[in-house]
């Protein structure tokens, strides 16, 4: 896991970990942050929470699992996008493709896989 200034502003790296892994996808659910990451779930969940309940972040159910995503009314949430932006921006490619190597979205029907050796 690297450190990255956003650990040390909000003081963990579930709260590093969340931001980031928003910022990447868009949206997230706790238990992939807590894995990609390799952070504890209940850190992962305690801090969504936190966000949630801070009017930077509102959640959706899909199915039994909940979403989270940044607030689009929330102007505290479009700040701490552009701070985690900042951040993100800054780290390495090979950091990137290592904390988010999974893909989230589902490939396209005939787009043939391309497995690297």
């Amino acid at each position: 896991m690297i450190s990255t200034a956003l650990q040390d502003l909000f003081g963990g790296k579930a709260a590093e970990a969340v931001l980031l892994s928003i910022f990447h996808h868009g949206d997230a659910y706790g238990r992939a942050v807590a894995r990609d990451f390799g952070v504890s779930l209940d850190g992962v969940q305690r801090q969504l929470d936190r966000f949630e309940r801070a009017g930077a972040l509102v959640c959706k159910h899909q199915g039994r699992t909940l979403v989270y995503s940044w607030d689009p009314k929330s102007r505290m949430a479009a700040r701490l996008r552009d701070l985690t932006g900042v951040v993100y921006d800054g780290l390495e490619a090979e950091v990137k493709e290592q904390l988010f190597a999974e893909r989230r979205q589902p490939r396209a029907k005939d787009k043939p896989e391309i497995r690297q050796r």
